[in-house]
């Protein structure tokens, strides 16, 4: 069975979509990162990031125990572990890494931004909203043209490519977009939506989404002093 190091939040979001569909025994270890359990020092052992998910899969390559940190890495293993959802054929597979790392350099970090500089900064900078909402436009943008073009972000197939990405699209309205300007991407957004294995991998620990209550404590470890102390 495999640990995974979890809190609901777009990144994990990813690992437990593809565990899901995988049909994959895992174990929920929720690290609380308003609470700064992402710096205790046994979750660094295993994500010295300071980033959740991770996962501890008992059964490694060699038969030992194997951790593995960064999200797109933990996609990119379970999908050579199980021969699931990253294509053999040369041109599949270099798409669907192509994809993924779109999601890991751009879709993530710009659409990170946005909601941040929306709704969380203390102050408005109308710079930083402008920048990272047309940022977030424009990368729609990308998605929607490419899924205009093939039935998923890799081509005929659904990929890791498409769990990586779906996640971060959940929250169009924070990141200060309407879906129905990117109808191909609707379309797409709406497919993976309904799949049962993704609304069970969204559902994982459900009441427990979002930053809640953002007090001066919580801002400091997610945001603040207390994010930047630990290196």
């Amino acid at each position: 069975m495999i640990d995974l190091h979890y809190w609901p939040t777009p990144n994990g979001h990813k690992v437990t979509i593809f565990l899901e569909e995988a049909g994959l025994d895992y174990r929920v270890i929720p690290v609380d990162i308003g609470k700064g359990q992402q710096f205790e020092p046994d979750f660094l052992k295993i994500s010295p990031n300071n980033k959740m998910p991770a996962i501890v899969d008992p059964d490694g390559p060699d038969g030992q125990p194997i951790a593995v940190f960064e999200s797109g890495a933990i996609l990119l293993y379970l999908a050579e572990k199980t021969g699931q959802f990253l294509p053999e054929a040369p041109r599949d597979r270099i798409a669907t890494i192509e994809w993924l790392m779109f999601q890991m350099g751009g879709v993530g970090p710009m659409l990170g931004q946005a909601p941040h500089f929306r709704q969380y900064a203390p102050e408005k900078i109308e710079y930083a909203i402008n920048r990272y909402t047309n940022e977030a436009a424009r990368l729609y943008g990308v998605v929607d043209r490419r899924l205009g073009e093939t039935a998923y972000l890799a081509g005929d197939a659904y990929t890791i490519a498409d769990m990586a990405t779906f996640p971060w699209l959940r929250y169009h309205d924070r990141q200060g977009q309407n879906l129905d300007d990117f109808p191909n991407l609707k379309r797409w957004y709406e497919e993976l939506k309904a799949r049962p294995t993704v609304r069970r991998g969204i559902d994982v620990m459900r009441d427990n989404a979002g930053v809640g209550t953002l007090d001066k404590e919580k801002f400091s470890v997610l945001f603040g002093d207390k994010q930047f102390a630990k290196r």
